[in-house]
């Protein structure tokens, strides 16, 4: 029997505690059941409290202040030993059935999605141990990213990076789209959802290329290592485009549209999620008398 789960993860702030919200209540809405594992040592706050907690195992809190660690080292402690406590994962999830979506909340520190080789493991073990669950990563980058297009391509660099390192069914997700209503055309917006490698030359905040800026004795900067030329000077649009041609040569990425305060935004995102792992493929049609009499009368009334 498969089991079904949605690994939520991308940097910090990119709103992946609140699409996992949306998410569980879209599910609780739809009467469809849904199991909540929070993954992050640091997290405290929930709208949903999760089923399963990293926190009742190790918490970054303690790990820091026994171990004299730093954030980012502590959280790769806690990683390393939950890997040699998977049972702690393993024995809850056993009874999980395949009518749930099992979701997975992440931590936003982003070297764990590109350099470090802990989350594979962790991946494999679900995916393809005793628990045998299709998994679909969904990676959320903030669209406010889009606002300075180096950014964007740096985030967009990292989702492909993490699509490379885990090996496994990626949704990639603009999240907080709410945001940027108004700032960016729709023509534009269609160049960011599949990106274009062009929009580096296109950046309106970029310095016309040729121009120089003098001081006020009519001098040019040409120092490469001053703030100006090391973040604005030829160079930096030089690496940047580099790093734009090669997502665009890859053609991996691309990104779905969220605004978690939108149900209909949910659902579309949910949609694809589920194409992913092959939920629905795996249900079986319900006969009228497994429908709950409730739900019957409702639809009834709807009609």
């Amino acid at each position: 029997m498969s089991k079904y789960g949605t690994l939520v993860m991308g940097p910090a702030g990119a709103g992946k505690s609140t699409f996992c919200t949306a998410i569980i209540q879209h599910l609780q809405n739809n009467k469809r059941p849904c199991f909540y594992v929070n993954l992050d040592p640091a997290a405290e706050d929930f709208a949903f409290e999760p089923d399963l907690d990293i926190k009742d195992l190790i918490s970054l809190e303690d790990v820091m202040e026994e171990m004299s660690l730093g954030p980012n080292g502590g959280l790769i402690y806690c990683f390393e030993f939950l890997l040699e406590n998977l049972d702690f994962l393993t024995d809850p999830l056993e009874e999980v059935t395949e009518d749930y979506l099992i979701i997975f909340d992440m931590p936003g520190q982003i070297e764990l999605y590109t350099h470090v080789p802990i989350l594979p493991v962790l991946v494999k073990h679900l995916m393809r141990g005793s628990l045998n669950i299709n998994m679909c990563a969904a990676y959320l980058l903030e669209s406010t990213f889009i606002i300075d297009r180096p950014k964007f391509f740096s985030g967009t660099l990292s989702a492909m990076s993490a699509m490379l390192m885990l090996e496994m069914p990626h949704v990639n997700i603009l999240s907080k789209m709410d945001l940027i209503k108004g700032q960016v055309a729709k023509r534009d917006l269609k160049r960011f959802v599949n990106p274009d490698a062009d929009l580096i030359d296109d950046d309106p905040a970029r310095r016309i290329e040729g121009e120089e800026e003098e001081d006020a004795q009519g001098r040019v900067d040409q120092d490469p290592a001053s703030v100006k030329n090391v973040m604005g000077g030829a160079s930096f649009h030089k690496l940047n485009k580099a790093v734009a041609q090669l997502i665009d040569d890859f053609s991996m990425v691309s990104f779905l549209k969220l605004d978690a305060q939108d149900e209909d935004s949910v659902g579309a995102v949910i949609s694809y999620i589920d194409d992913a792992i092959q939920f629905h493929e795996a249900q079986e049609p319900k006969e009228p008398r497994d429908i709950p009499e409730a739900d019957m009368i409702e639809s009834a009334m709807d009609r």
